[in-house]
């Protein structure tokens, strides 16, 4: 018997909608779904996203143009779409380095790391004896004020994927070279955090400690506060269980720090301690599941078990 035209509608309105598929799946196996956003938040990104699309099809062979629609589509969780459309210009525009460096990024977010060096070890071989140049922001800092380089987040993310792989000589000669075109306080000290990191993990302490001699509390810092402070605690000159109390007011701070943290306990041989934060940061900050020292407390968590 045919049901009621009004039956069906209640039917088809109850029926359970398939939950989305997730993003990434966890280091440790944990399916990851785009995170949750405020409205607002979300409505202005969705805005800005339409007009990069405008744009692009006003100018479908622009690379530029290309850029902003996959930036734009990774501001909204949205990772993997982020990765087609850097995909399908990079079919346009082989010889592009920013194409690469921009999926590789999106790669060390989906957690293909492979993947990730492979991109961002092209954008440095095709970048290499061209002018640097400065990198808009796609979410302006407080003073709107650029503080990285095609040349910088090239080899930042490059030696990121690396140090994440567990391949900590790679990723030293990334970040040194990082460090090399690194002019502004604020990728100084984003840059030494990650290398002295790295030089600790390979056994090498009198030239991690060397890392730290240009960084001083005066330091004019825009963006980078984290990385910083954090900085400051490895020289001794702040207090690690402090700083880490401190940082759980804000959870982009907790997960970053957190790991910084995590780190400097095991350095120096605490490695119970260390783990403990590891876990926090994963049990406790699950929304910050792109962030990457989310991302490296679970490739930790991962070698340990």
């Amino acid at each position: 018997m045919m049901l009621p035209t009004l039956a069906v509608l209640v039917l088809v309105a109850g029926a359970p909608q398939e939950p989305p598929a997730p993003e990434a799946t966890s280091l440790l196996g944990r399916p990851l779904h785009a995170p949750p956003q405020p409205a607002e938040r979300r409505a202005t990104l969705e805005r800005d996203l339409a007009e990069a699309r405008a744009e692009l099809e006003k100018n479908p062979n622009s690379a530029d143009a290309a850029i902003w629609v996959g930036r734009r589509t990774a501001y909204l969780g949205r990772y993997r779409d982020a990765i087609a459309v850097f995909t399908d210009a990079l079919a346009k525009h082989p010889q592009d380095p920013r194409l690469y460096r921009h999926r590789g990024h999106r790669y060390i977010t989906v957690r293909e790391f492979d993947r990730a060096i492979a991109d961002l070890s092209k954008a440095a071989s095709l970048a290499a004896g061209r002018p640097d140049e400065v990198e808009p922001d796609g979410q302006p800092n407080a003073k709107n004020i650029p503080t990285s380089t095609l040349k910088t987040n090239i080899y930042y993310h490059l030696g990121l994927a690396q140090y994440l792989k567990g391949d900590f000589t790679a990723a030293e000669d990334a970040y040194r070279r990082c460090m090399e075109h690194s002019k502004n306080p604020d990728m100084q000290v984003a840059t030494a955090h990650w290398q002295y990191m790295t030089l600790r993990r390979l056994g090498r302490r009198e030239d991690a400690e060397a890392v730290l001699k240009p960084i001083t509390a005066d330091m004019p810092i825009i963006e980078n506060t984290s990385y910083h402070r954090l900085l400051m605690v490895y020289k001794d000159a702040a207090d690690a269980d402090a700083l880490l109390a401190a940082a759980q007011k804000e959870s982009l701070d907790a997960v970053t720090i957190g790991y910084g943290v995590a780190n400097w306990h095991l350095y120096n041989g605490r490695r119970d301690t260390a783990a403990d934060i590891l876990r926090r940061i994963v049990e406790q900050n699950a929304s910050q599941w792109p962030a990457f020292g989310y991302i490296a407390a679970e490739a930790d968590l991962a070698r340990i078990r």
